[in-house]
């Protein structure tokens, strides 16, 4: 069993810390995003795979790990999946047996739709023992039959809002059509959620849209605006580029030529995500909007989950250098960062 006993201190700050931070409006949050093993896996290799995220997860500088809940969207939409549809395990479950090593919080992400209200307060329950936060997120498709409606799940949250904070998701994308996302956001605040996890990041001016509307809102009604988290992800092969359309996240047409006719297109993709985190963090730091960043590795490919590890480093190393995100020393023979450096692929 792998297990992390030299940072216990640090990791039991970030305990305490996480939500703190979400609560006073901090910014420079920096959380990693990961999906669980699909479920046909054997139990010793989800074990096995568990462990290799541990050894990766242990020295980085992030306030928290997202475990997301894996949805069949295919009746969103008439085009055809990229990639085949894989049933996963419960994220929960999946957390609180293989990465509690990981002394970290966990923000478990929850469709509230699928399950009866007594079922929701039982897992709420057990979020709150084991010290996890909800993101509570909408059904996979329109006409999908409601158990519990989003307002029904955080009334139930309420019960633990002392010890707990609450999570939801914003889709820029959404805002560049509706252009409502800002009082989606606030209503949502007004339930109980404190800090919302952004769709994937490609465009960077639907992302800014988001933040000028918030703020607006936020000092015309006199509010305090809850904390943004965007998320990044690298892109290593045109058949992720597609998925991620197909997912409903924009990429101009600009962008997805320069990936297209890029000699390494993962190399591309990083390199773009952090000058989108380095500008967004400008942005927002010049706004009303506490913020921080999500860089999610829910690939398999080895070369992509190492992207992202060097992603979350350079990001962390940014906010530092800007003055919105202080490091807590993991321990005193942490890996150093130039130890994780990105090399150069061919894919």
């Amino acid at each position: 069993m792998y297990t992390c006993a030299a940072n216990d201190g640090a990791n039991t700050l970030k305990q305490l810390m996480f939500p703190e931070k979400i609560r006073s409006g901090q910014s420079g949050i920096l959380t990693y995003g990961i999906t669980p093993p699909k479920a046909t896996t054997m139990p010793e290799r989800v074990a096995e795979i568990a462990g290799r995220t541990l050894q990766r997860l242990v020295p980085l500088d992030i306030d928290a790990l997202i475990v997301y809940d894996v949805q069949d969207e295919s009746a969103r939409t008439s085009a055809e999946r990229p990639f085949p549809f894989l049933n996963a395990p419960d994220p929960y479950e999946f957390a609180s047996q293989h990465l509690q090593a990981l002394d970290i919080p966990k923000i478990i992400y929850r469709p509230a739709g699928k399950f009866t209200q007594e079922e929701l307060a039982a897992w709420l329950q057990g979020v709150a023992a084991a010290n996890f936060h909800p993101v509570f997120v909408g059904i996979p498709a329109p006409d999908y039959p409601v158990k519990t409606s989003l307002p029904e799940a955080y009334q139930l949250w309420k019960k633990h809002e002392a010890t707990s904070v609450m999570g939801a998701v914003t889709i820029p994308e959404r805002h560049a059509v509706l252009h409502d996302e800002d009082k989606r956001i606030l209503d949502k605040a007004a339930s109980g959620v404190s800090y919302f996890v952004s769709q994937c990041v490609f465009n960077l001016d639907y992302a800014k849209k988001v933040v000028e509307d918030l703020c607006n809102t936020c000092r015309e009604q006199q509010i305090t605006p809850p904390t943004i988290i965007f998320t990044l992800t690298a892109c290593g092969s045109e058949k992720t580029l597609h998925f991620m359309e197909w997912l409903g996240i924009h990429i101009p047409e600009a962008i997805k030529a320069d990936l297209k006719n890029a000699d390494n297109m993962l190399d591309s993709s990083v390199k773009l995500c952090l000058d989108i985190a380095e500008e967004l963090a400008t942005f927002c730091a010049a706004q009303c909007m506490p913020f921080g960043f999500n860089i999610e590795s829910v690939a398999i490919r080895k070369d992509e989950i190492e992207a992202s590890i060097y992603m979350v480093n350079e990001i962390s190393d940014m906010l530092a250098a800007k003055g919105i995100r202080q490091a807590i020393a993991l321990n005193e023979d942490k890996t150093n960062h130039a130890d994780l450096s990105y090399p150069q692929r061919t894919i």
